[in-house]
């Protein structure tokens, strides 16, 4: 019967058995394969798209990562940039208007020696501006309309001054200025300069009262050096800045205004050689009025803004700015609006005139990184995009091919590989079948009938399985036992450092001394240790000891001798007594230390037992008793 529910079971189709361990290793090797080429195709196309939405959203936060981060390091640097560079500028002003200054104070301390002692000079030649002599450093005297040249006065006064021009001729080139000048209030006026022909016209010698220029009445208005900048030059028409001082007699009254220019394009080229781009010069006078210039142009304000005091104007940043500057103090970098756009602004003072120094940059230019650094990355990212969904197709279909040659490997393998498992037990089959009536010593019981080759390997596996609990019952118990040692060690190890001082600092009244100590065992418990305790207000006491040996046996034999060390030290015993009481406490809480009581006491016995042996006896009474071990354990004690 058994027999034919087999056959009914497994079909033979030449060498391969249809419904039987062959077959079965085979169709599971074939959907296995085409379980994972499903499962591959789905994660691939899964990852594909996620890396793709990972990469668009990583590419989108890095852009915007970038933004923020370069927004702040370029607000960062055009702040830290334009106020250093504003202080710079600023003292590199001053120091031009310095050295204007010193010019036009040594020209004036000359002149007043002149005017004060004008018998110890003889006149000097002096005449009016030619045309050949541009190019050439020369003194020319220019007269107010209205004015005599003939007249013996001014002819005598001139001719003073004139003493003047080589030192006014040297000191020009030497000092890089544009023009030095004395203007003499009978209305006469010498100046050096290298241009001459625009001081002519086609009638001859143009006009000049240095009595109606604005240096010269801001100069005698305020009795002392002063700057002016709201002129342009008569020889050059560029614009300049002009420093003058009046001269006075030993009587008093106004003998001269010497003065020399500073022109605005010389400063504007310093300036621009230390700006970068984007950044914008203002030079504001003591009153708030800006003084005219090629940086004024550039400069972003409303045009009508520019023709207007900066104090009741209505830039309200600028306004801010220069009032701080003005009052001497140098402005932090701000950000607002000027002619509609955003700038960051600053300003600073200049000490030797009064007046203010303002610089702006441009915000949009701070931005030009960033928009530049985004876009090259999103290049790169649209590039690397690209390539890798290239080479994801080209993995794909390598990955495609490789499947179905695994698979078609896979599928021989398990027909081969089937077929080697199953024949040894088509053989047992075979023998079962042969089994008859007279012959029934294989069993089997109805919940092993599976209708394949796994019924004669029942009993094996079953027996097997047996074993196999019995075993990992033998494992779980002996897991268990080792689990709870090892928590029983945990807490071991923590009660032992417990034990020892570990609160630092140890003693926060005191301030003359700290401490600090740890111990790390060696195992999980050991018989080092440390101790530190206050015996009374002038005494610490300091312990350090080691238990010989390791683990449990040590460590528990530490804590006593910890306890008993520290009772002896507060007794207030010397060092030595303190370990020779110790010693003794642990040695006689030691078990062993009545085994070697025991030992001794039989060798005493059998000592006295013997004749002759008195003097050695009493020898022995003086010395102690040698107990064999009883020494070397307690040294083993001592080491404590």
């Amino acid at each position: 019967m058994d027999a034919m529910e087999g056959e009914k079971t497994m079909r033979r189709f030449k060498n391969f058995v249809i419904g039987g361990i062959q077959s079965k290793v085979f169709n599971l090797i074939l959907y296995t394969v085409l379980l994972l080429t499903a499962a591959f195709m789905a994660v691939s196309i899964y990852q594909n798209n996620t890396l793709t939405q990972l990469v668009a959203e990583s590419s989108q936060r890095q852009q915007e990562s970038i933004s923020d981060i370069t927004d702040q390091v370029m607000d960062a640097v055009v702040n830290q940039s334009l106020e250093r560079s504003n202080r710079t500028d600023a003292a590199i002003v001053d120091a031009m208007f310095t050295d204007e200054a010193r010019r036009v104070m040594f020209l004036a301390d000359y002149a007043t020696k002149l005017f004060a002692h004008p018998e110890e000079y003889e006149p000097k030649p002096y005449h009016g501006p030619r045309a050949e002599d541009d190019g050439k450093w020369t003194a020319k005297v220019i007269y107010a309309p209205g004015v005599d040249p003939e007249d013996p006065a001014i002819q005598e006064k001139l001719g003073l001054v004139a003493n003047l021009s080589e030192i006014m001729v040297s000191l020009c080139p030497s000092y890089e200025a544009a023009s030095m000048y004395i203007g003499l209030p009978e209305g006469a006026h010498l100046t050096v300069g290298d241009t001459s022909s625009g001081w002519l016209d086609g009638d001859g010698t143009i006009s000049y009262d240095p009595r109606e220029r604005g240096w010269y009445k801001n100069a005698v208005a305020e009795g002392k050096l002063s700057f002016y900048g709201n002129e342009t030059d008569i020889d050059t028409g560029a614009y300049c800045i002009e420093c003058a001082v009046p001269v006075y007699g030993p009587d008093g009254s106004l003998r001269a205004v010497v003065g020399t220019d500073l022109f605005l394009d010389n400063m504007q080229e310093v300036l621009q050689g230390l700006s970068v781009d984007g950044e914008y010069y203002l030079l504001v006078n003591q009153n708030g009025w800006i003084i005219p210039g090629p940086q004024t142009e550039a400069f972003p304000m409303e045009q009508e803004s520019k023709s207007v005091n900066v104090l009741e104007g209505k830039e309200a940043l600028l306004k801010e700015a220069v009032s701080q500057a003005l009052a001497g103090n140098s402005t932090a970098v701000t950000e607002g609006d000027l002619s509609g756009s955003r700038y960051y602004l600053t300003a600073s003072p200049v000490p030797s005139t009064g007046w203010a120094l303002v610089s702006a940059y441009n915000e949009e230019i701070t931005k030009q990184p960033a928009v530049l650094l985004q876009n090259s990355m999103a290049q790169i990212q649209s590039e690397a995009t690209a390539v890798y969904q290239e080479k994801t197709g080209n993995s794909r279909t390598t990955a495609m091919i490789l499947l179905l040659g695994v698979m078609l490997l896979a599928l021989i393998g398990a027909l081969v590989v089937g077929g080697r498992i199953v024949k040894p037990l088509n053989t047992i089959t075979k023998r079962i079948s042969q089994l008859n009536e007279g012959n029934l010593e294989f069993k089997m019981e109805d919940a092993y009938r599976t209708g394949d080759e796994v019924e004669e390997l029942a009993e094996s596996f079953a027996a097997i399985s047996h074993k196999t609990v019995e075993y990992m019952n033998k494992v779980v118990q002996v897991t268990a036992e080792k689990e709870r040692i090892g928590a029983e060690l945990s807490l071991a190890t923590q009660i032992q450092a417990s034990m020892l001082p570990h609160i630092f600092p140890a003693f926060p009244e005191r301030s003359e001394f700290d401490i600090f100590a740890s111990m790390d065992p060696a195992k999980e418990v050991g018989g080092d240790f440390y101790d530190y305790f206050l015996i009374d207000d002038d005494h610490l006491g300091l312990v350090i000891a080691d238990v010989s040996g390791k683990g449990v046996p040590a460590a528990l034999f530490m804590m006593a001798s910890k306890i008993i060390l520290q009772s002896v030290a507060m007794m207030g015993y010397s060092p030595a007594e303190i370990l020779r009481r110790t010693n003794d406490g642990d040695f006689e809480k030691n078990q062993r230390r009545h085994l070697l009581q025991q030992r001794g006491a039989d060798v005493r016995d059998r000592v006295a037992g013997h004749s002759g042996a008195f003097h050695r006896q009493t020898d022995r009474r003086q010395r102690g008793p040698r107990i064999p071990g009883a020494q070397g354990a307690k040294r083993r004690v001592c080491d404590v």
